[in-house]
């Protein structure tokens, strides 16, 4: 072969190899705190909906609980390992940081779904100080002038989305609180019980029976995700209070949203993870692509929905809220 031919040869390997590496598709992480609150469900359902869209590969990885960050840093590192050059991540606490700074040197994108952490490169997420806010300042309308005995039942100590919505509900409520940048969770003396709930069903209905043993006139619960009130409910229900207390939430499931429409839930803040996960998913697409990595925070919305509206809060009803639930809009 001569060196014409030679170099000919060398220029069509190096095209071809250009072509084979521009079909290979994207490698996109997902990991969630849980895999089986419906809303990460909802949000996993999203990311695969747009990966398969834009001809991404997916891959997904959860907690075993709210708070695992140690499932959610093998995760990082495993996905990291195999080809993702974006992970998404709602992350379950501050341990996860350094090695998101660890693969972030290595030129990997992370991004945040849902819940903030220094160090993403983006954040799309609810604005949970206004959710809050808004299932605050709805509850303080309900209650209709009686004075208010509250139980919240929180995430667990620390997290910023939880302090945001415990914060913004008593903001709402027109109770001293700090700000949205605080982790902290603030206190006055119509809270007559705080308790975590950890997200979850059981330890909700758990955390609801000790308020009540220590607070048996409570007539406001604010609960940080649905799966907490459902849990408040079947305690309250279980005493024979149901019908005396607001129950006010965040989620906006489909499921919360009939619970609502039931009376269970007296409002709840409507949040849209398929849109957190498919503006994530697209995102990583463009860096892939491009190079360009996505920044800064993202508001993916927040409605206020409600069986009963009450004057002088903007709400929207039970039908719209299925209409809506978790990403339709």
């Amino acid at each position: 072969m001569n060196l014409i031919a030679r170099h000919a040869l060398a220029a069509g390997l190096a095209l071809a190899a250009g072509a084979a590496a521009s079909q290979t598709p994207p490698v996109i992480g997902l990991i969630t705190k849980t895999d089986t609150n419906p809303f990460f469900v909802k949000m996993k359902e999203g990311a695969e909906a747009e990966a398969k869209k834009a001809g991404a590969k997916l891959l997904t990885a959860a907690g075993k609980s709210d708070g695992d960050t140690a499932s959610q840093i093998a995760a990082l590192e495993n996905m990291a390992s195999a080809g993702a050059k974006t992970i998404l991540i709602t992350s379950s606490g501050d341990a996860i940081v350094p090695t998101v700074k660890k693969l972030q040197a290595r030129g990997v994108q992370v991004i945040a779904l849902d819940s903030p952490f220094n160090g993403a490169d983006a954040l799309f997420a609810t604005d949970n100080y206004q959710a809050g806010r808004l299932i605050g300042q709805y509850a303080k309308a309900a209650l209709g002038g009686k004075t208010a005995k509250i139980a919240t039942l929180d995430l667990f100590p620390g997290h910023p989305v939880g302090a945001q919505r415990h914060n913004g509900f008593m903001k709402g409520f027109g109770l001293s609180a700090a700000g949205a940048d605080a982790n902290e969770l603030s206190k006055d003396p119509a809270i007559a019980c705080m308790s975590d709930s950890f997200g979850d069903v059981a330890k909700g209905q758990t955390a609801m029976e000790n308020c009540l043993q220590k607070a048996p006139d409570i007539n406001v619960v604010y609960t940080i995700n649905e799966p907490a009130a459902a849990g408040a409910f079947n305690a309250l229900k279980k005493a024979g209070k149901e019908k005396n207390v607001i129950i006010v939430s965040v989620d906006g499931g489909c499921q919360g949203v009939r619970d609502t429409a039931a009376g269970a839930i007296a409002a709840t803040s409507q949040q849209y993870p398929l849109k957190m996960a498919a503006m994530g998913v697209a995102a990583g697409v463009d860096y892939a692509k491009g190079g360009k990595k996505a920044s800064g925070y993202t508001d993916t919305g927040v409605t206020l929905i409600s069986a009963k509206p009450v004057a002088g809060v903007d709400s929207k009803d039970t039908k719209t809220g299925l209409e809506l639930c978790w990403g339709n809009k």
